[in-house]
């Protein structure tokens, strides 16, 4: 019996990214990204999730968005209900701007996808490297569907890669990004990682890659110098990480659903996405 793999599947651009543990590292700047749009964190800030327990929050939340990618179409669907039933009820008014926000809001959910999806590239582009302007053009395209699922309407979506960096240029020129003291907390979960945070000993380090690849305005916000000895550091890093990625084992390559798609595979019957770790990684 074939296996439902979802809508995407292992040939699709969005399993080559998503597998890769180093583009995982990506979400941490994607989320100091969304952490600086004030609405955003307004109403993360309303369902207390960075406030209890906020690490294992935050990995609960990147398991949902595996699921949508590599679990199978009814998981798919399971896990942006998930998502759209918390949203639903998100809203009110943000103390900061005084502005009134709305977590199904298209505008704030496309800047948190935007961020996601420019991230995801950005850090296949300094760690893999193995996507054309082609490939990069899928993965967006497939991404959309993703969008569509926590009720992204299509038609807000820039239909091109460039469309949607210049997309973000214009959020982050229109000024109403800002470090609030909310934002700061996030950054804080990065720059020093709970005790119960997996991968703790490598937090760090991602942290600082996280913060250095943040667009310039984005880095004056949250207080980040990146001088020209701190830059050269970090091409190195992105460079070695290029060399030695393919020579590492597996399980330290590829994130965990991934890797359980592959043992599935080979013969074990558990769904990659329905396995019942937390855990991003192996």
């Amino acid at each position: 019996m074939t296996r439902d793999a979802g809508y995407f599947g292992p040939d699709s651009v969005s399993w080559q990214v998503h597998r890769e543990v180093t583009v995982l590292f990506g979400g941490a700047r994607a989320v100091l990204m969304q952490a600086a749009h004030p609405l955003v964190i307004a109403g993360a800030r309303e369902t207390g999730f960075y406030e209890r327990n906020p690490w294992k929050r935050l990995q609960r939340t990147l398991m949902l968005t595996y699921a949508i990618t590599f679990g199978s179409k009814a998981e798919a669907h399971a896990a942006a209900d998930r998502i759209n039933e918390v949203h639903a009820r998100v809203k009110g008014v943000d103390p900061v701007t005084g502005l009134s926000y709305d977590a199904l809001d298209p505008q704030l959910l496309l800047w948190v996808h935007a961020c996601l999806v420019e991230s995801a590239l950005l850090f296949e582009a300094l760690t893999v490297g193995g996507l054309d302007d082609g490939g990069r053009q899928r993965f967006h395209e497939e991404q959309m569907l993703a969008a569509e699922l926590v009720r992204i309407p299509r038609e807000v979506i820039p239909p091109t890669v460039p469309e949607l960096r210049t997309y973000m240029r214009g959020v982050i020129e229109s000024g109403i990004l800002r470090a609030t003291e909310s934002a700061r907390r996030v950054a804080q979960l990065f720059d020093h990682p709970p005790r119960e945070a997996e991968w703790r000993p490598v937090l760090r380090a991602v942290s600082r890659l996280a913060f250095a690849t943040l667009p310039p305005e984005l880095r004056e916000m949250y207080g980040i110098s990146l001088g020209p000895a701190k830059r050269t550091a970090m091409a190195a890093t992105f460079a070695a990480t290029r060399v030695l990625r393919p020579l590492l084992p597996s399980r330290y390559r590829y994130i965990a659903p991934y890797q359980e798609w592959r043992r599935a595979r080979a013969g074990d019957v558990r769904h990659p996405a329905t396995r019942g770790s937390s855990t991003a990684a192996e």
